[in-house]
């Protein structure tokens, strides 16, 4: 199957696309689509999200207190004037990098989770059936967020998460950064990821379901536990 039908088959065809990466598993291809996706989407929103970052530290009488005035000021001129080397190692190294630990990380979980229940697949298989169900996030879930963003001018509290339907929450506040984990395009990801994790381990739809969104929870927990430390700062 080529990458074009296995990209066309997630959205319409989720089992066959599955049930052929198990059986004959793919994942670089597919990798370098989300890569060039990720980049594609962080070179269109990074503008905003500078502004927004500005819009979040400046007259912040909180941060200027814990971090003193020299710093603060340091901060404020980092964020107005960001070195252009930082910003291509950024967008072109740090981010790809990190999504490519995140989904070598989870595989490996995912790997040692079906393990409890299965003593078929191989890591590779499951990396594979990761791999391809982020295509729906990175394409499909980028390509809605981007519109919004470009739409309002802004990134700051566009989410296509339950956050969506709270427009009046601030971003650093807990129950925002809560609402956003429950991600729609999120979900379908590890929706369609039952499909990969219950054809390379034998297992039943429903047992894969609760392996796939186990990881799910867990991850939105760690999310949810970084994103509250980190905007404390900010309050």
């Amino acid at each position: 199957m080529s990458l074009i039908q296995r990209i066309k088959g997630v959205f319409f065809e989720p089992k066959a696309v599955f049930d052929g990466l198990a059986a004959k598993p793919a994942w670089i291809d597919a990798l370098v689509v989300l890569l060039v996706a990720l980049i594609a989407f962080n070179l269109l929103v990074a503008p905003h999200l500078q502004k927004d970052r500005l819009a979040l530290i400046k007259d912040n009488a909180a941060l200027k207190e814990r971090l003193g005035e020299d710093a603060y000021a340091r901060m404020i001129e980092r964020t107005e004037h960001p070195s252009r080397g930082g910003r291509i190692v950024q967008i072109f190294v740090t981010t790809p990098l990190f999504l490519v630990a995140g989904l070598l990380l989870q595989s490996l979980l995912l790997l040692i989770m079906g393990r409890l229940s299965s003593t078929q697949g191989t890591y590779v298989q499951v990396l594979s059936a990761l791999v391809h169900a982020s295509l729906a996030d990175k394409l499909l879930g980028n390509a809605v967020r981007l519109a919004l963003i470009l739409v309002r001018k802004s990134a700051a509290q566009v989410s296509t998460g339950l956050a969506l339907f709270f427009p009046d929450l601030e971003v650093t506040s807990t129950a925002y950064i809560v609402l956003s984990q429950v991600d729609f395009f999120q979900l379908w990801l590890f929706g369609l990821l039952a499909f990969g994790l219950a054809a390379v381990f034998k297992i039943g739809f429903r047992k894969a379901l609760v392996l796939s969104y186990g990881l799910w929870l867990a991850k939105a927990l760690l999310n949810i536990g970084i994103g509250a430390i980190s905007m404390s700062f900010l309050r």
